[in-house]
């Protein structure tokens, strides 16, 4: 085990490192100005001007700025925002639990919703609802998050008005009320995914000489279901689940962002706005999230994705 571990970790490595470069230089790419998106409306002095590139390490070549930041992430010391002139660790902190509730709450309901209708499906396989709940699971794998979160809001916001349309609550109650089609618009792909592989696990435990020996017991079907088959089928799709929490960090960038939750993915897109380069390293964080979500294309999806004949 320990020697499987260490193999990952030093497999791990190239991957930061390249992808720290591309990110790094990718940024610089824009041409955009920091010192310019600091100053707002108001002008700087040259002396204030010259005083801030110093401080950022900005009159240094881009090879210099690449070292520099690698090397203090390397020694733990993550580098200090332009604009908020704090480290970026401490941003993080301070808006991961926002992260971190929309990112749990929708693997709930993504769980709850695709062990729902994965049994369903099974139970009714090959007839009508089965096949109506099939294509639903294959719209919601197919509808980025993004433009889902866009038609929650339209219809629950703005036209019957039972949700909040941005924004977190300040009581568990508000922030729960808040956080509902956020949640709903970020696990929408993971319940998609989730459902279809609980369909077809559900169908080979159905399938199976134990089932049949326990029908002619006289065992109720629904019994058979829940007690026998559902645990043998829970196996694979919590393993996909667990898979995909990375991804969903990832996808929370653009939900938190439509939603202005104040996340970790609203402080990355604000810094990317306004050129702060050290906020931009989250991307290193996510590389890594999205490295593990990749291997869910062990379990090949399109086989699951499948409508029933």
């Amino acid at each position: 085990m320990a020697k499987y571990i260490l193999k990952r970790v030093i497999a791990f490595v190239p991957v930061l490192f390249f992808s720290s470069i591309f990110i790094f230089f990718m940024v610089r790419l824009t041409g955009a100005d920091p010192i310019t998106s600091l100053q707002g409306t108001q002008r700087l002095s040259d002396e204030s001007r010259a005083a801030l590139t110093r401080e950022f390490h900005l009159d240094k070549s881009l090879p210099e700025q690449y070292f520099i930041w690698v090397g203090g992430m390397f020694r733990g010391k993550f580098p200090v925002s332009f604009k908020y002139r704090q480290p970026v660790d401490r941003l993080i902190a301070s808006r991961l639990s926002a992260t971190l509730q929309l990112v749990g709450m929708s693997f709930v309901f993504a769980f709850f919703f695709a062990i729902t209708l994965g049994l369903t499906c099974a139970a009714y396989r090959n007839g009508a609802v089965d096949r109506v709940l099939s294509a639903v699971l294959v719209l919601f794998a197919s509808t980025p998050p993004f433009l889902l979160a866009v038609v929650l809001i339209l219809i629950f916001s703005l036209r019957l008005g039972w949700f909040p349309s941005f924004g977190a609550g300040h009581s568990f109650r508000e922030n729960l009320c808040c956080l509902l089609l956020p949640s709903l618009s970020l696990g929408a792909a993971m319940m998609s995914l989730m459902g279809r592989v609980t369909r077809s696990r559900m169908i080979e435990e159905l399938d199976a000489d134990y089932v049949r020996t326990e029908i002619a017991k006289g065992t109720p079907r629904h019994v058979i279901m829940f007690r026998h088959c559902l645990e043998g089928a829970l196996i694979p799709v919590v393993t996909i689940g667990g898979l995909q929490l990375g991804g969903a960090v990832v996808g929370a960038v653009l939900i938190e962002n439509v939603f202005a939750l104040g996340g970790v993915g609203d402080l990355l897109v604000t810094g990317i706005k306004s050129a702060d380069y050290p906020v931009q390293s989250i991307v290193i964080l996510m590389t890594g999230l999205c490295k593990g979500e990749k291997r869910t294309a062990l379990f090949d999806p399109l086989r699951h994705a499948a409508l029933p004949a």
